[in-house]
């Protein structure tokens, strides 16, 4: 657990981060979004003290982060970065394994650290670990950077941007990847964005901050659906917020029984997948399969239109 209380940093008269407080819950993964300048990358910061607030307290799972070592603080909690970060005169493996080396961590263990991390992200050990940063791409670099950020098994990873420099297609995988790292290790994520739709896709709460304030903290469904200002209206966006919201859940949640003509698609697509492609194919209705493969039903327009409704 994360608990930011009345954390304030000035720089001279202004207030970049001005009296915030939240909790967040363990195992979860929270998104900091707002535009430049709103204070989001400073507020990540002050977790492991990168910067230093000028008043308040962050406690983890109960222990204030200035009752430690700062050094000694970072290596606790992961940090990746937009653009990775990587140091080029090092291999994919040596990148990896900087930390746990730090902390005194065998040869063995952290080579079998570094071959996990790197199975996980798909990325093959034996062919990239040897690789150095400037022969990957853009998007396998990134994946380092994510990968190195968990080398040390922490509790806690701080990311900020991370995936602000990848082209959409690469960016879409990422944000699979570490949905699955965080389902895997449980690790407790705070990501900053300015993206509202990742935010929307990531999170299972959103910080909206501006000019320094945290303006609301909620889940994504109550974001969209009860923005708590109109400055949290317009980065949500009304024209296609129904669709956000529909991306929140899978067809198994709407599944009406009944039949269809045509291709199915999985329970587990999203909403917004299904009425996609229904409105591409013209049709009104389509078969709903399970995991395996079974007909449990139908997904239609009508219902979910009605999904996508403003909830009351």
């Amino acid at each position: 657990m994360i608990e930011i209380e009345s954390i304030t940093k000035r720089y001279g008269d202004v207030a970049v981060v001005d009296d915030v407080s939240m909790v967040i819950e363990p195992h979860t993964l929270t998104v900091i979004v707002g535009t430049s300048g709103s204070g989001k990358t400073t507020l990540l910061r002050m977790i492991n003290r990168l910067v230093e607030p000028t008043s308040g307290t962050i406690r983890l799972d109960g222990v204030d982060n200035r009752s430690v070592p700062g050094h000694e603080l970072r290596r606790s909690i992961g940090y990746a970065i937009q653009g990775n970060g990587l140091f080029p005169h090092r291999t994919v493996a040596q990148n990896i394994g900087t930390v746990p080396l730090l902390l005194g961590w065998d040869a063995a263990r952290i080579k079998a650290r570094v071959d996990e991390l790197l199975a996980l992200l798909q990325l093959d050990p034996a062919a990239f670990g040897p690789r150095y940063p400037h022969e990957l791409s853009g998007g396998q670099q990134q994946r380092v950077g994510v990968a190195r950020a968990l080398a040390a098994e922490p509790n806690v990873l701080l990311m900020d941007e991370p995936f602000g420099a990848l082209d959409p297609i690469i960016r879409t995988k990422a944000q699979e990847d570490l949905l699955a790292i965080q389902k895997r290790f449980g690790t407790t994520i705070i990501l900053v964005t300015h993206d509202m739709e990742e935010a929307v896709h990531l999170g299972d709460r959103i910080a909206v901050m501006d000019a320094g304030k945290l303006i609301q903290y909620a889940s994504p469904t109550e974001i969209l659906a009860r923005p708590a200002t109109g400055f949290v209206e317009t980065l949500v966006g009304a024209s296609d917020r129904p669709f956000k919201l529909l991306s929140l859940g899978e067809v198994r949640d709407v599944v009406e029984p009944g039949s269809a003509e045509g291709e199915g698609i999985a329970a587990g697509a999203t909403q917004r997948d299904a009425l996609a492609e229904l409105l591409w194919s013209g049709r009104t209705a389509m078969p709903v399969t399970s995991d395996d493969g079974m007909p449990i039903g139908r997904v239609t327009v009508q219902g979910l239109v009605k999904r996508a409704a403003r909830p009351k």
